[in-house]
């Protein structure tokens, strides 16, 4: 039996280095791996190249790396609830690579899949296949590092021409997941909308470290229900069912809230 559990956030981070790429699950804040990202926080690992679909907020998910100023490089689609990345952004000392959602999940899938690249039409005609897209500001309004041109090519799918860009896969040193339940195998389970990035993440990351509501024995899970199998996964760790989640926004007054019998931040 190969037992992938570790006793703490901590002791599974801990091999994490200085300079790191890692592939980070979570979609706004839903799904984040809190307490692995706080673990890496408290840790002091820094200059880190994060891949995942956004940075949190201010002061919740990678938004608290963000503003710990450990983080060197964001590859995202949305960057929008972060008001430090746009600064750090703008004022040159974070580097951005900004992707459309669904190639970068399809990049991640790639990357954990063994396909090198794939051809999409999405991007053909922009900055994003023609390249000039700001990466990194020079502190002074100026752009000092740009995207490149990507490969462009005609093909024919069912009948219809059209071109398509080039875009490589992603694997990343490390991938930080959280899910529902897990079992000492590294099997998960995920939890509605906190299946987004998350096992596409942890496929990306050589070495996938996931964080668990709920851990069981093996045999447990229903094969049928397991969202991502064990061998994507190296090391688990249980967070159980109270840790802290949040919203980004609050689409309901408390008072409604608690009229409707809706628990506050639910």
């Amino acid at each position: 039996m190969i037992d992938k559990t570790y006793a703490s956030a901590t002791e599974a981070v801990a091999d994490i280095p200085e300079g790191a790429s890692l592939a980070v699950g979570g979609f706004g804040l839903s799904g984040n791996p809190t307490a692995l990202i706080q673990a890496l926080l408290a840790q002091g690992t820094g200059d880190l190249s994060i891949v995942s679909n956004n940075c949190g907020v201010d002061d919740w998910g990678l938004g608290v790396l963000l503003n710990a100023k450990r983080i060197r490089k964001m590859t995202s689609s949305y960057v929008g609830e972060n008001k430090e990345f746009e600064r750090q952004f703008l004022s040159g000392e974070l580097e951005l690579e900004l992707t459309p959602q669904g190639t970068l999940a399809e990049k991640l899938r790639a990357g954990g899949s063994g396909i090198a690249a794939f051809f999409t039409q999405t991007g053909v005609g922009t900055q994003v296949a023609e390249g000039g897209l700001p990466r990194r500001y020079d502190g002074q309004g100026g752009v000092a590092v740009a995207s490149p041109v990507k490969d462009v090519r005609a093909f024919v799918v069912g009948g219809i021409a059209g071109d398509y860009v080039l875009e490589e896969a992603i694997v990343t040193d490390f991938s930080l997941v959280h899910a529902l339940k897990g079992d000492r195998h590294g099997n998960l389970i995920f939890n509605k909308a906190a299946r987004n990035f998350n096992p596409l993440a942890a496929m990306a990351g050589r070495v996938c470290i996931a964080e668990v509501e709920e851990l069981v024995e093996p045999g447990e899970l229903d094969p049928d229900q397991i969202h991502l199998p064990g061998i994507y996964v190296h090391r688990i760790i249980e967070v159980g069912h109270d840790i802290e989640k949040r919203i980004e926004r609050r689409t309901v007054s408390v008072a409604d809230a608690l009229s409707r019998d809706i628990p506050e931040g639910a």
